[in-house]
This record gives C-alpha cells, structure tokens and sequence, in this order.
C-alpha cells in the first residue's frame, strides 16, 4: 500500500491529517530556533570553550540540519509529487515569488537594522561593517571570501551564514529536480543518498589556498541535511517499506538521534567554538548532523497519517513555529540587549539568565516581525496570485501550515 493509498483508506480524516502533520514540522522549527539561540548563549557567556561540556553547548548547533532537512523535503516534495502523478513540474515562477517573500522582508529589516545598531566603520578589523559589507550581507554571499566563516559577516548578523547557504539550495533545487525527473524512479533514492554521501568528503577538495579561502562554510559541505530531506520525501510517494517501518518506531529513532548527537558533541568532530577541525572531524560533524535531524523529522513525515504529535503538534508549539525565523534572525540583536539589561559583559557566565532574557526579548521580537512584517507579506502575495478571489478556509489552513512549515 502506498501511502496515498493510506491516505485514501482515511477518508475524511486525509485533509485533517496533512494539516496535523504540516503543523507538527512548524512545531519542530520552534526547536530547531531554540537550540540555535542556545548555541550561540553559551558562546556569548563564554560556557563552550573547553571541555566536555564545551562541546555539548557548541553542537546545539544541530538546530541548522534540522531547518535544512525541512527545505529538503518541503521545496523538493512538489516535484516528487508531479513526478509520480505524471503532472508537469511546479511553476517556476511561483516557486521564486515564494522563496523571496518567504526570506527576504524580515531578513532586509534586520540586516538594516543590525547596521544602524552598530554603526558603519569604513575601516577596521570587521570587513562585514563597511559599505561592501551591507552589500554582501543583503545579496547573501557574505561566505564567499576569505576567512573560516567569511570576512564580512556582520557581528549582528553572524548566524546568516546558514541563510546564504539555504538560498544557495533554493537557487540549485529546481536543476537538481529536473535532472532527478530524468531518472528512472527506482535510481532517484540512490543517485540522491550518493550525493550525499559524497557531500561528506567536501573537506578533502582542495580549495585552500594562500588567500584564506575556506569553503567549509559553502553549500556543497552541507549538501547531505538539504538531501536527508529529499529522500524523506521521495519516500513519502512510494509504497511503505524499511524506512517507514523504522521512522514509525519513534523510541528507536529518538535512541538514533541522541547518539548521534553525542557523536557531534565528541572529539570525533572536531573541537569545540569556532576552531576548525581536520576534513575528517569535519566529515563527522556534517554526518551526525545530517542523522539527528533526519531521525527526528522521519516520524513526523512518514508516520501514519491519523497518527497525532500531541507536543510538536500543539497550538503553543505550532505559533512559537511561525515565529521560528523572526527569531532565528533576530535573536542576535536581542542577544546584545541583554548583557546590559543584566549589567554583565560577554564571556562572564550568567548562562541561564543570558539565555532566559534572550529568548523572552527574541520572541517578542519574533511575533512582532511575523505580524507586522511575515504574515503580510504572505497575504498579499496570495491575494495578488489569486487575483482577489477568496480561498476556502480549509484550504488556506493547508496553505498557511505549509508556509510555516518551510525552513530556514
């Protein structure tokens, strides 16, 4: 039985389910912020540069696989849908009006913003603050140049560079789709898991040189969580097989996950901070991340269709979701509010206080920038794709859980 089929043997409970199911991957964006903000309070309060412990604040990090595991599937499953029905591939008109709305509005606000907060400087030792910086910073190819992370990434802006690397797939996945069209259905699943098998070794290629350049921090290198999704959704259109039976045993997936996780959080890849590791370390980082976020997002998209996530699911979790990207983009600037709130000078403890008040000053920024800014923007690139008419209030449910649903 495929799982339209499933789908089908549902009846009336099939478009309740989808909007279930959409709503727990809007759900599971709320943790994946949440582990971003927390990765970036235990730097900031100095709590990851050394030890054990180090390295278990350093890898919450894992909240970026997890985003792009949700566009691997999200972006690539319309194609994977027209493929098996025979239909003509997504419009990709439509596909690029909803990639800029979905991005750019909050992420133009906030560059601009994080610019007037600290300044320009036309000279100094943070390239990412001059003129050529904002330039880079608002065409996202602030990661190609010189340095581990980029010379121009802003100090307001550093977590974007996971944001040029998303609109870097956006760019390539109406190529990588077509090309997977042309191949029969049984080489796609394959062709896709050997790409990204082959993502793993992007740390051998030789691309360092005497300018500095570091490519770890480049698309290809992250290549596998974008793919983890894509297989995730090229089996969610085939008959029910091994991956379904192992995604519906959720304790086994959550013991796959932890382990993975505490294999990022080793020695194994690569130290803790920003220090670089060895391409090897490095294979094993982008390795562990691509299975924790596949382990936890494989319940959610190839589980029976009636079955509820009752946490994940919620309406609490399901708004903190929609608010996902307004704090992934904003919570560095709510990160700088804090330490003077708090009377305290980065690098000098206070973890759970710094990490308190930067997600209650993050979320509030977050609902404003969805209200004000987010949630507009998609009305009106909906009333204008509908030229005015009205959507049926089941539909727009399905519609808005999608729009959600779709990482960064």
């Amino acid at each position: 039985m495929t799982l339209s089929e499933e789908r089908d043997a549902q009846g009336g409970l099939e478009q309740v389910a989808h909007v279930d199911r959409v709503s727990s991957l809007t759900g599971i964006r709320a943790v994946a912020a949440l582990t971003v903000v927390g990765t970036h309070a235990a730097y900031s309060t100095g709590k990851y540069t050394h030890g054990y412990w180090g390295l278990v604040g350093s890898r919450l990090e894992i909240g970026v696989p997890i985003f792009f595991v949700l566009s691997g599937f999200l972006l690539f499953r319309p194609w994977v849908k027209s493929a098996a029905s025979g239909g003509p591939p997504p419009s990709l008109s439509r596909y690029a009006r909803h990639r800029v709305r979905r991005i750019m509005p909050a992420y133009v606000i906030t560059v601009l913003f994080a610019y007037v907060l600290y300044h320009f400087r036309e000279a100094g030792p943070n390239p990412g603050h001059t003129w050529l910086g904002l330039v880079r910073n608002l065409t996202l190819t602030q990661i190609y140049c010189n340095g581990y992370l980029g010379k121009y990434l802003h100090q307001g802006l550093t977590q974007m560079w996971s944001l040029s690397v998303e609109v870097s797939f956006y760019l390539a996945l109406p190529v990588l789709a077509l090309l997977a069209r042309r191949l029969p259905v049984g080489a796609r699943v394959p062709a896709i898991a050997a790409l990204a098998g082959l993502s793993w070794a992007w740390g051998w290629v030789p691309l360092h040189g005497a300018s500095g350049i570091n490519p770890l921090n480049w698309p290809p290198a992250f290549f596998s969580w974008f793919a983890a999704g894509m297989l995730l959704a090229e089996w969610a259109h085939s008959g029910i097989g091994v991956p379904h039976r192992l995604a519906r045993q959720r304790v086994v997936m959550a013991v796959v996950a932890v382990l993975a996780y505490l294999v990022a959080a080793s020695p194994l890849a690569g130290p803790e901070g920003l220090v670089p590791g060895t391409a090897t370390q490095f294979a094993v980082k982008t390795a562990a991340g691509a299975l924790v976020a596949f382990a936890l997002v494989a319940p959610l998209v190839l589980d029976r269709v009636d079955t509820p996530h009752r946490v994940l699911g919620c309406t609490a979790m399901v708004t903190l979701g929609r608010w996902s990207y307004g704090l992934f983009v904003w919570h560095l600037a709510a990160l700088a509010m804090v330490f003077p709130v708090l009377g305290t000078f980065p690098f000098t403890g206070r973890m759970p206080s710094v990490l308190a008040l930067t997600l209650i000053f993050g979320w509030a920024i977050a609902a404003v920038s969805y209200g004000l800014v987010e949630s507009p923007c998609r009305e009106a690139l909906r009333r204008w794709e509908l030229g005015g008419r009205p959507t049926e209030p089941k539909a727009t449910q399905v519609i808005d859980a999608e729009a959600d649903a779709v990482a960064p």
